[in-house]
């Protein structure tokens, strides 16, 4: 295999000429759609999508999926950026491409993301911001501060408080 052919096959194309595979196991939630949706338009289209030559996805479908959502489709012309994996006919190579894909992707670990939503809560970020970029509920971003339920409800409420915005917030 050509570790360097599938960039060099980088294109935008059609997002209606590529189609799903029928063995994906991967299933997302509405609210990490959104997510999703949230990072390419924060971020911009950072990962193609992986495709037969015959336009079948290998990886990236919820990625097309978004892309056919305003205002994803309007702002990027009905357009998707894919690469080309030729496994030569080898349908089981696809299957290993959707799962290692998906797999290698791995999952986020309690620390790390404790001490993530502290920086950004230090940083002096909004609550509702950290949500928003994150895809987190409230609640979960409570869970993962480490702030006591006081102290969270006091960062929630603290631009609501008509009698005084002088709030000191200690955290250890």
């Amino acid at each position: 295999m050509d570790i360097f052919a599938p960039l060099s096959s980088l294109q935008w194309v059609d997002r209606g000429k590529l189609h799903a595979n029928d063995y994906n196991p991967n299933k997302v939630s509405e609210d990490n759609l959104k997510l999703l949706e949230q990072s390419i338009l924060t971020n911009g289209w950072t990962l193609p999508i992986v495709v037969r030559p015959d336009y079948t996805i290998i990886d990236g479908f919820h990625r097309w999926t978004v892309s056919g959502r305003e205002p994803l489709k309007s702002k990027l012309g009905g357009k998707v950026p894919v690469v080309i994996v030729d496994h030569h006919g080898d349908d089981s190579a696809d299957v290993y491409g959707t799962i290692t894909h998906n797999r290698a992707r791995g999952t986020h670990l309690l620390e790390p993301m404790k001490a993530i939503v502290k920086r950004l809560l230090d940083e002096g970020k909004e609550i509702e911001e950290i949500g928003k970029q994150l895809g987190m509920k409230p609640e979960e971003v409570f869970r993962l501060s480490g702030f006591t339920r006081d102290e969270f409800l006091a960062l929630m409420t603290k631009d609501h408080n008509t009698y005084s915005r002088a709030v000191v917030y200690t955290h250890i």
